[in-house]
């Protein structure tokens, strides 16, 4: 395995960022999961403009967009692998322990690692606590990403594979690291960005693709929604086939499973929409 950092190529033994990294510090960077197929990145268009938003919307100087392509092709080309989830880290750099920056320029990392394709259905839960669609991060794909990693070990105790949240108003939001769709007569809705969530790169193809529509959501409409399926880098597009105790047992549905066949046709037919 090679990573990428600050400039070149390392092995993994000498791929060390310092201690006093902000973003280790205090969580003060931004990253993308990029998928990669037969050693090519998918939408890598998409996920760099993403990557860009978001360190701007931290106040991190914008990355270097070619920098980040040269870094993810010799990553790529060092690893090759049929599968793979392609990570760009981009950090504050050092600074002082603290919130204040240092002066001394962001960090950025290219790393890789084998991925396996997702079963078609799964199982998610719901937690208690909520996204603030108002706070400085909202929509900000940033490291600071605790409160999932409390979120997802609560679901993975409970057998789901991801958990959803609702935002400070009640409404339907998104998962740990997905986004929600679901099928009401017909018809596929997901929540808008306004909601809270991130701006998923996979969301935004499905919804071009599908003709789906982003609507204002209460979190109980996965009490009654026909379908319900979730969207991600790594899922592509995945039914949920329960949701806490309410069990879709015909997951995926005939909606969702049309929604799974556009998605995999046309991201087959191009690997940067």
């Amino acid at each position: 395995m090679k990573i990428w950092l600050d400039g070149g190529l390392r092995d993994l033994d000498s791929a060390h960022v310092s201690v006093f990294d902000h973003g280790l510090t205090v969580g003060d960077g931004v990253f993308e999961t990029v998928k990669a197929v037969a050693g090519r990145p998918f939408a890598l268009t998409r996920h760099l403009d993403r990557l860009a938003r978001s360190a701007r919307g931290l106040g991190l100087p914008e990355p270097d967009a070619d920098e980040v392509r040269h870094a993810c092709a010799a990553v790529l080309d060092a690893g090759p692998t049929a599968l793979g989830r392609l990570r760009i880290t981009y950090t504050g750099g050092l600074a002082p322990l603290g919130s204040d920056r240092g002066d001394q320029g962001p960090t950025l990392v290219v790393a890789l690692d084998g991925a396996v394709r997702r079963p078609d259905s799964t199982a998610v839960i719901t937690v208690p606590w909520t996204r603030n669609e108002r706070g400085a991060l909202t929509g900000l794909k940033t490291t600071s990403y605790a409160e999932n990693v409390v979120a997802l070990a609560r679901a993975k105790e409970r057998g789901a594979t991801e958990a959803l949240f609702a935002n400070t108003a009640g409404r339907l939001c998104e998962g740990t690291g997905t986004n929600v769709f679901v099928v009401l007569d017909g018809e596929i809705h997901t929540p808008p960005l306004a909601s809270g969530c991130l701006a998923g790169i996979t969301r935004e193809l499905t919804l071009q693709w599908t003709g789906a529509h982003e609507t204002d959501l209460p979190l109980d409409v996965l009490d009654r929604a026909d379908e319900v399926f979730l969207t991600s880098t790594l899922r592509d597009v995945q039914a949920v086939r329960r949701i806490d105790d309410r069990r879709l047992p015909d997951a995926p549905g005939p909606v969702t499973a049309k929604a799974m066949q556009i998605f995999d046709e046309r991201a087959g037919n191009d690997l940067d929409p």
